[in-house]
């Protein structure tokens, strides 16, 4: 199983020949790592965990230049057919559904977006970049409602070449779900929150996996996301499960998964 990771929550996961993107987004002017759209409009099938413009976003662009079928929640599928993309390219999907790509089965689970708490909040608007990349940040307040999430955040279980696979579009976990624990990759968005150690842990000790793979943790859409210094994750974590292996991948680089 191979694993790329384009910045943002961007992944394309292969098996084999059997091909899935997920939450394909071309970041804003000024981000940190700059995939085209050539990197997505040849895949054919597209995974959605939420409808927030860096998760869906680039979709409309995307289905301009692809005959790619979407995957997504009602709240995100009523987004693009507002951006006038094509219906047929839409299939809406829900909890308990279950997906099949070649070799890749995905089984779509509850999930939930993290809380922007109050400490970040401010910490970003008070922030001299909202000045430095102004433009950007006009548009992000545009858009925020119309790429709305409408407590629709799903996780995705990816299972293929006997490996299991649980990623998340956002750091938080639906309360009352019923998650696998012990999968051999937890894909983990690592910003949204000013506490992101805590936050985490908190994720990582109801899944218990036993590998992790970052995601999220780049400066995508400046000036409200932001780079974000892994190593306090890592110490914590070789500390309290030195067994688990930790991967904080580099943007558009192959992974793979053995």
């Amino acid at each position: 199983m191979k694993i790329t990771w384009f910045g943002t929550a961007s992944l394309l996961i292969d098996c084999e020949g059997s091909r899935v993107l997920i939450d394909p987004f071309l970041p804003l002017k000024g981000a940190e790592n700059h995939p085209s759209l050539l990197d997505y409009r040849k895949e054919d099938s597209i995974l959605i965990t939420h409808g927030h413009i860096d998760h869906l976003g680039s979709i409309p662009k995307i289905l301009e230049h692809s005959d790619a079928t979407v995957y997504c929640s009602p709240v995100p599928a009523a987004t693009l057919e507002k951006k006038k993309a094509d219906s047929d390219q839409i299939v809406i999907i829900r909890p308990g559904d279950k997906l099949y790509f070649g070799q890749i089965r995905v089984s779509i689970l509850p999930g939930k977006h993290i809380r922007f708490d109050s400490a970040l909040v401010r910490h970003t608007l008070c922030s001299p970049r909202i000045l430095q990349f102004f433009p950007n940040f006009l548009s992000l307040l545009f858009h925020n409602h119309t790429y709305a999430e409408g407590n629709e955040t799903l996780v995705f279980l990816l299972e293929a070449d006997k490996k299991k696979i649980l990623v998340l579009g956002s750091l938080a976990l639906h309360e009352t779900a019923d998650y696998p624990k012990h999968v051999d990759m937890l894909i983990l968005p690592y910003q949204g929150a000013s506490d992101l150690v805590t936050a985490a842990l908190a994720v990582i000790a109801r899944i218990e996996p036993k590998t992790v793979l970052l995601t999220h943790f780049d400066d995508a859409f400046p000036p409200i996301s932001r780079q974000i210094d892994t190593r306090p994750l890592k110490k914590v974590l070789s500390e309290k499960y030195p067994n688990l292996s930790v991967i904080k991948p580099t943007a558009g680089k192959e992974i793979t998964f053995s």
